[in-house]
């Protein structure tokens, strides 16, 4: 019988080994240390990409990292790629990039100064690379949008492709969100047919952290509510026929789990088109603190019903398997 154990015990260790691996080969939440918010997930090149806010007092929020994986789970941090040092008009509170890449240039959208009123300087800036990784410079020299337009203060800015080809920008806090035409280099801004610059687009309860995707010939547009620093920040979404809505309220998609993380938000979506996987990029914060920079940032499934609604995010400490491009 001691010969049957002393046999059955290395298999025991093997399978318990195995089981190790396995969780080994999830991202876990959140998938790299330190304190980063309102994540902007790309992919470029069968390469997974996230910008996010560096997350600290304003007057620390001077610089951008990112972070970048081939398989959702082993992460490379790119330091610094934008720096109020190349910025003149940027002095605090460098946050919520958003990426795209247009022809061979990738354009990093930001916030900066988190401005109060339209006697400040500050706003939306746009800066420009020829990598993903940077170095980004600063674009045009000044910011692209320096004041409030419809209540909507110049903050959580989201580029969109349409289906045709144009480039909207869509952003907004202060419970309010307009969506601007991009012109082609990416220096201004283009009227609308009607003369219009700035069309708001708030749908009911909207507080900031705008984003957009098209799914079946769908526009679906997300954003966060309630209060960043509180456990009520939360994701909800709507569903339209044009990027310009209208946009009818549906229903909160991610939200705290008391026994997980609190105040979930401020995401982006990341969509592998091959196998067609969903995954909603965000940022919580733990439940062992109560500092509102202490925010982390993380990935879990995102998936979508018979009808096309998205069904509620299960936040999760395991995060995603790993899965390349």
């Amino acid at each position: 019988m001691k010969k049957i154990i002393a046999l059955l015990m290395p298999m025991a260790f093997a399978v318990s080994t195995s089981t190790v691996h396995a969780q080994v080969k999830s991202s876990g939440n959140p998938v790299f240390p330190g304190w980063y918010a309102d994540p902007d997930a790309a992919v470029f090149d069968k390469t997974y990409w996230i910008y996010p806010t560096f997350s600290a007092p304003y007057k620390d929020q001077v610089f951008l990292d990112a972070f970048s994986s081939k398989d959702l789970v082993n992460w490379k941090k790119h330091p610094r790629i934008l720096d109020t040092a190349g910025v003149k008009w940027a002095k605090k509170a460098v946050w919520a990039p958003a990426i795209v890449k247009k022809d061979k240039d990738y354009f990093l959208f930001f916030g900066a100064n988190d401005i109060q009123s339209d006697q400040e300087t500050g706003g939306i800036g746009v800066a420009v690379a020829k990598r993903p990784e940077g170095p980004y410079k600063d674009h045009i020299g000044k910011p692209l949008v320096d004041k409030f337009h419809n209540g909507a203060q110049p903050i959580d800015q989201f580029v969109f492709k349409d289906k045709d080809g144009q480039y909207y920008l869509i952003y907004g806090g202060w419970k309010h969100c307009n969506i601007a035409k991009l012109s082609d280099d990416f220096k201004s801004l283009v009227p609308f047919a009607d003369g219009e610059t700035y069309k708001e687009i708030t749908p009911d309860s909207y507080v900031e952290g705008p984003y957009m995707f098209m799914r079946n010939g769908k526009y679906y547009f997300m954003w966060s509510e309630g209060g960043w620093t509180g456990p009520d920040y939360s994701v909800a979404y709507a569903i339209s026929d044009s990027p310009m809505g209208p946009f009818k309220r549906i229903g909160k998609i991610l939200k705290q789990d008391p026994a997980i993380a609190r105040g979930a938000g401020h995401h982006s979506v990341i969509h592998n088109e091959k196998k067609d996987l969903w995954y909603i990029v965000y940022h919580r914060r733990p439940l062992t603190e109560t500092d509102g920079n202490h925010r982390e940032t993380s990935i879990d499934v995102m998936s979508f019903d018979e009808n096309g609604l998205i069904r509620p995010v299960v936040i999760t400490k395991e995060g995603v398997a790993a899965q390349k491009l």
